[in-house]
């Protein structure tokens, strides 16, 4: 009897996790993943600390070594692009080396992701100006920069890889300017926590630049020129545009799956509508508890679809509880993180959202090294459900494990009244009898209350 052909379409977060769940579930299959580069299971997550050389190599950036993936019985094809799908005769077609060739498979696993979302700029595509979205877009600014030693660079975009990427390159002792389109740096928290941050970034040498438009990147002489929308212009060696990402969706369209607005439609088994196909990661769809269907790639998400992918086109039935949205950034020495719904969020979905701002230390003050740690919470005023969370502080101010604990809330539909009861671990030099979290829970409460 022939071997189950699992196929999977893509080398990364959730490429990787569905060929290993799938071979983990049923090790008879007979598995085989389709990477369109050489970068089998590497972290783009960490190329900004790779081109800050806070990671000395890119090598290291690898989650698993090919030979790794190998071992466990996974057959793996580098440089082969996925081009079409015969959802009817099961067939992937794919070109290697400029060569077609034809993948038959019983299941198919398409965890194709997202590509840089590069608006229409004149003068993107100059020598200098790049994008980051990969590992080729990783390996080409690192040569750039060890190349030609650029002294100035501008960002385009001040989402999480804009941020990170002026603290990598402040690293690499260039001057940085971050020019941003909306009123405030980091979209994602609210306008008090990005007025924080910029004056962060600005104290580590970076000029912010908000409700600004690039119009135009130029050549003059060895360097660029770029034109603000208000004629101001900008000198750079080197130019990046993170702006964002959209889903690949050439491969599922030729399949004949339903898209919505670029995204692959699936539903919580990460079953699409084609018998046999299954999808996830940055190019589909997700589940947020409390806004609904929603598109947002992220690198943990990714892995838990890849993960549910896996075990079902096994044979399993595994299902996708959805997200809340939680997201961490480093910044020089601080970290951001947030969940679950913003106050204007909230409302726009319907909630009566109040949001209290407290101000605390991440441990015990008397204990030495006590660092302030911000905490914005978000509470629905008629029902008191949690609704989210912000956090800022110093780096090791766990500021991660605390943002971590709202978002367990969230996924648990936990009241603000219910912070209170949580279990949390202390001694002075990490917390408080009460954590931090539980005292802006707190604050919450007196706020609530003040106001009826």
């Amino acid at each position: 009897m022939a071997q189950t052909r699992v196929v999977v379409v893509g080398g990364s977060d959730a490429g990787v996790m569905a060929a290993l769940w799938a071979k983990a579930t049923d090790s008879s299959l007979h598995v085989e993943m389709i990477v369109k580069d050489q970068w089998v299971n590497y972290s783009v997550c960490g190329a900004p600390m790779f081109l800050g050389g806070e990671v000395p190599s890119v090598e290291k950036l690898a989650h698993r070594s090919l030979s790794d993936i190998e071992a466990l019985g996974i057959h793996v094809h580098l440089n082969t692009e996925a081009v079409a799908v015969d959802g009817d005769s099961q067939v992937l077609h794919v070109v290697h080396q400029g060569v077609e060739r034809s993948v038959p498979f019983d299941r198919l696993v398409i965890a194709q992701g997202a590509q840089a979302a590069v608006p229409p700029l004149p003068g993107r595509d100059l020598p200098g100006v790049f994008s980051l979205h990969d590992m080729e877009d990783t390996v080409r600014i690192d040569r750039f920069i060890a190349q030609y030693q650029p002294q100035r660079a501008v960002i385009v975009g001040a989402g999480y890889i804009g941020l990170e990427m002026a603290d990598a390159l402040t690293h690499r002792h260039m001057t940085v300017t971050v020019v941003e389109r909306l009123p405030q740096v980091l979209p994602t928290v609210d306008r008090e926590f990005a007025h924080r941050l910029a004056g962060h970034l600005g104290a580590h040498g970076v000029h912010v630049m908000t409700d600004t438009t690039i119009e135009r990147i130029e050549r003059a002489g060895q360097g660029l020129v770029l034109t603000c929308h208000t004629g101001e212009r900008l000198d750079a060696d080197m130019v990046m545009i993170v702006v964002g990402v959209r889903p690949h969706a050439s491969l599922a369209q030729s399949a004949g799956l339903h898209v919505h607005q670029g995204a692959v439609v699936v539903d919580e088994r990460m079953a699409t509508n084609r018998a046999h196909i299954w999808a996830a990661g940055d190019g589909v769809i997700t589940q947020h508890q409390l806004l609904g269907t929603t598109y947002l790639p992220l690198g943990t998400t990714a892995h838990k679809q890849g993960r549910i992918a896996g075990i079902n086109a096994a044979g399993g039935q595994a299902v996708f509880r959805g997200v809340v949205g939680t997201q961490v950034v480093k910044i020089f020495d601080w970290v951001v993180g947030r969940t679950g719904l913003k106050e204007e969020e909230a409302r726009k979905v319907g909630f009566t959202p109040l949001t209290v701002e407290s101000e605390l230390t991440d441990h015990k003050v008397y204990y030495p090294g006590a660092s302030p740690l911000w905490i914005r919470l978000t509470g629905d005023q008629h029902t008191r459900r949690l609704l989210g969370a912000q956090i800022m502080g110093q780096y090791g101010a766990e500021v991660a494990k605390r943002i971590d604990l709202f978002a367990i809330g969230l996924m648990q539909g936990a009241l603000v009244d219910d912070v209170n009861d949580w279990d949390l671990s202390y001694t002075p030099p990490v917390s408080s009898p009460f954590d931090p979290v539980q005292m802006a829970a707190q604050a919450w409460q007196a706020a609530w209350k003040a106001q009826q």
